[in-house]
């Protein structure tokens, strides 16, 4: 039977490029999002590839929707744990409560949430994978960025904490951190549609990482052999030597 890849925030982005890949290399992948207009053109664009897509209304937060997403599959064998976001740029003396909470909500409980919902399906398949997608975010601090920072390490406690639980489980936990990554949307809902300071995050970086390198990475760490878990794996432009420290052509 083919297996299957659920993905969720699949409508745009890192999320969207996964599905792709992850069809090309033979799943069926069940696309989870908001935004179904969205995610309905990325389903169309893995058929017309000659793959196999779903389409599924998710939001993560909500666990009614996520359960009654999982019921409805008849197996899973992947689950990408990608829907997420930065909200703001404040300090933390100045950031807004409500800001924190809707990305604990999305970037935590979410993964918690589809985790969760999922894990059953996952250990009967008996070679399941759990990808979270973290940031480099998870492992050092910046200024502006208290609440995504604070979001990125929970979820890599969760994925931490998992792979110790599941041990002796057929599921591996993968975690994956990007670092600088140039989307359409990620800058831009940060930064509350300001474009112009969405894309000075990006000035003079001749190559930011794409949502394709992210989807590469992703795909080539799940088809790994089963036995081969890639635990932790940080990703960055050549142009970002750490969290701080970026080269930007004059």
């Amino acid at each position: 039977m083919q297996r299957t890849a659920v993905i969720t925030g699949a409508s745009s982005g890192i999320g969207a490029a996964t599905a792709v890949k992850l069809a090309d290399a033979g799943y069926r992948v069940v696309l989870g999002a908001r935004r179904t207009d969205r995610v309905e053109a990325v389903a169309q664009r893995v058929r017309e590839r000659g793959g196999q897509a779903d389409v599924r209304r998710l939001d993560v937060t909500d666990r009614a929707g996520v359960d009654e997403l999982a019921g409805s599959l008849d197996r899973c064998d992947v689950l990408v744990a990608n829907a997420g976001g930065a909200i703001g740029a404040d300090t933390v003396e100045k950031s807004s409560a409500a800001d924190w909470l809707t990305m604990y909500e999305v970037n935590v409980l979410g993964t918690l949430h589809t985790t969760q919902a999922l894990l059953p399906k996952l250990v009967a398949s008996g070679d399941g994978t759990i990808v979270v997608l973290s940031s480099t975010a998870g492992f050092v601090a910046y200024e502006g960025g208290g609440g995504y920072v604070a979001a990125k390490h929970a979820e890599h406690a969760i994925a931490a904490t998992l792979r110790l639980e599941l041990c002796g489980q057929p599921v591996r936990v993968i975690e994956i951190a990007p670092g600088m990554v140039r989307t359409d949307e990620f800058a831009l809902n940060r930064y509350r549609g300001d474009a112009d300071r969405a894309a000075a995050v990006y000035a003079g970086v001749r190559e930011p990482l794409t949502a394709d390198d992210i989807a590469d990475t992703i795909t080539w760490t799940v088809t790994r052999p089963p036995h081969v878990n890639v635990d932790l794996l940080v990703i960055r432009p050549r142009a970002q030597a750490a969290q701080h420290k970026v080269y930007r052509e004059p």
